[in-house]
């Protein structure tokens, strides 16, 4: 069989991540027939919000890096496109495999697909439907340029049958005829390989932690950090709930809430937050530290695509910072509740959640061999 070559396009944290079991599976199994080149665009630049994604994961390094840096989403969105497009006149590769919807899964798409490149997308079908997101119109508008499209649910099929795509899989695939794969979720991969390289106590230790004792929480989307109201309510939910439930709450901040939280005009909320002892603020995990923490927690609260799937992976119950979620099935088999920002809703969720105990965890999310499935099919459908 003639090598492929694939470029991999990442630029934020989650695509680093789940890039890392498409890279791990090809060095494994399929080294002889793809040979992937991987392209950063910078769009995470801190070094704990990227370098370190991939020297734990050991993810080759990248080829390329575009350095795009922050911006506006139409100034970063443009200069990655410019440098994608070079890099793929360059290359010349069979296809471009994009993950998930930041504003690198755009650019990649449209860099490629305007000169005859084959798109895959993998996590596609995903739907929030609400197109106020930025996300959202990421996931359609390059779901529509693929040509080879990877599900992690078969929720995301149904999505995309419902917009015009076919399932029936007949001859080569193209953007025309693009093919589409209920493949498992390959941060469930990811999870379960990780997850056996336990940190637990050793990090648990270092933050005076005790097993299921402890909340997780992450936040990061901008209407829960830009909007004053809605972040001083977060925190306060989390501030009054930490009280009445006794539990400690580890809450790992990202730069930009950081700085949002600094920059709050309530002082007596930045007062009460960081000088509540059994509120551990902490610098951004890595993925190997957060999934320990994910295992060891006894719920999880976030804002994250990514730690919503990871609580459910490890049987986690999930407070949902946001009003919709690409992820509907846990929360219709009740494994989470959808609060946004607003404080009555977040304690409920919380004190609910706590008090649950007839959860139950169907293999929604596939069997931990995605990463195998996905490679198998870019060589039988290119």
């Amino acid at each position: 069989m003639e090598k492929k070559k694939i470029i991999t396009i990442v630029g934020a944290r989650p695509q680093i991540i789940k890039a890392s079991a498409i890279s791990r599976v090809i060095g494994l199994s399929f080294q002889d027939v793809i040979h992937e080149v991987i392209v950063h665009t910078g769009q995470h630049y801190d070094q704990n919000m990227s370098q370190i994604f991939f020297e734990e994961l050991g993810i080759p390094n990248p080829s390329y890096n575009i350095n795009v840096g922050s911006g506006s989403h139409g100034k970063q969105t443009a200069k990655m496109i410019e440098g994608i497009e070079e890099i793929l006149l360059k290359e010349k590769p069979d296809a471009v495999i994009l993950y998930g919807d930041t504003n690198s899964t755009i650019a990649g798409a449209l860099a490629a697909s305007k000169i005859h490149i084959p798109v895959i997308h993998i996590e596609a079908g995903l739907r929030s439907f609400n197109k106020k997101m930025p996300e959202e119109i990421n996931r359609i508008a390059c779901d529509h340029m693929s040509t080879l499209l990877f599900s992690p649910t078969k929720q995301g099929i149904l999505n995309l049958e419902k917009e015009g795509f076919r399932t029936q899989k007949e001859g080569k695939a193209s953007m025309d005829d693009p093919h589409i794969f209920h493949c498992g979720d390959i941060m469930y991969d990811n999870s379960m390989y990780f997850g056996r390289k336990d940190n637990s106590d050793k990090l648990l230790n270092s933050l005076n932690l005790e097993k299921n004792q402890y909340i997780l929480c992450t936040i990061h989307r901008d209407n829960n950090t830009d909007i004053e109201e809605n972040l001083v309510s977060i925190l306060k939910a989390l501030m009054d709930c930490q009280k009445e439930t006794k539990l400690n709450i580890v809450l790992p901040l990202h730069p930009r809430t950081k700085n949002k939280i600094e920059a709050l005009k309530n002082q007596d909320i930045i007062q009460e937050l960081m000088s509540n002892k059994n509120i551990n603020i902490i610098p951004p995990a890595g993925f190997i530290d957060i999934i320990s923490l994910e295992k060891n927690a006894r719920l999880i609260i976030t804002d994250s695509g990514g730690l919503q799937k990871e609580a459910y992976f490890f049987k986690k119950p999930c407070v949902i910072l946001r009003e919709q979620t690409e992820w509907v099935e846990i929360v219709n088999n009740g494994n989470a509740i959808l609060t946004g920002s607003n404080y009555s809703k977040i304690k409920s969720a919380i004190l609910n959640l706590l008090e649950k105990n007839d959860f139950s965890y169907p293999p929604i999310f596939g069997d931990g061999n995605a990463g195998q499935f996905i490679c198998s099919k870019i060589l039988s459908n290119l």
